[in-house]
């Protein structure tokens, strides 16, 4: 079994909607309304061209993937961090792992060893039945709730990559 790790561009934008709209539609069937759960062509084909979205294929198929939006972007998240977006899992591969393991290599290869971030954010539904347990399970912190205009209010969680650099983050953050 062959694992690759990559970006994507816009010429995976087919492959990534498929794989976008198989993952969040058990979401979407809670009635809980994420932007990637009613994504097209040309709305994966923006997402792809303004912000870092990794894969991961096993023997040549997409079964996870993980979105980054960066403080400097057109969608930064809430902290001035490097913020996780669109993120899932093909339900066809329930249960092996996929989701975790390009969350690790995400966070290992490109946030830690590429861009050094102190820390990662990430926002879900307070009224997700499992997403913020699972989260918290991979070292995810509350932080706030807020009200965005989706039908749901989004919970705003922060994970610390490295926690020297995160306390020097934190204290440039109070001067401002």
């Amino acid at each position: 079994m062959s694992h690759v790790f990559r970006q994507l561009s816009t010429d995976d934008n087919q492959e990534y909607l498929e794989l976008m709209l198989a993952a969040y539609a058990p979401i979407k069937a809670l009635g809980i309304q994420f932007d990637a759960a009613t994504a097209d062509l040309a709305r994966v084909t923006q997402h792809l061209t303004e912000h870092d979205v990794y894969a991961l294929f096993v023997d040549g198929i997409m079964v996870s993937s993980l979105t980054l939006r960066y403080p400097w972007s057109t969608l930064p998240g809430p902290f001035g961090l490097p913020h996780i977006g669109w993120f899932g899992a093909h339900p066809d591969y329930n249960g092996q792992g996929w989701g975790k393991k390009i969350q690790d290599w995400v966070e290992q290869e490109i946030l830690i060893k590429q861009l050094k971030a102190p820390a990662v954010s990430l926002g879900t539904a307070v009224n997700h039945p499992w997403l913020k347990a699972l989260y918290q399970k991979r070292g995810f912190v509350p932080m706030h709730e807020k009200d965005l205009g989706k039908g749901h209010i989004t919970l705003f969680m922060k994970k610390v990559l490295d926690p020297v650099a995160h306390d020097r983050w934190l204290s440039r953050q109070e001067i401002r």
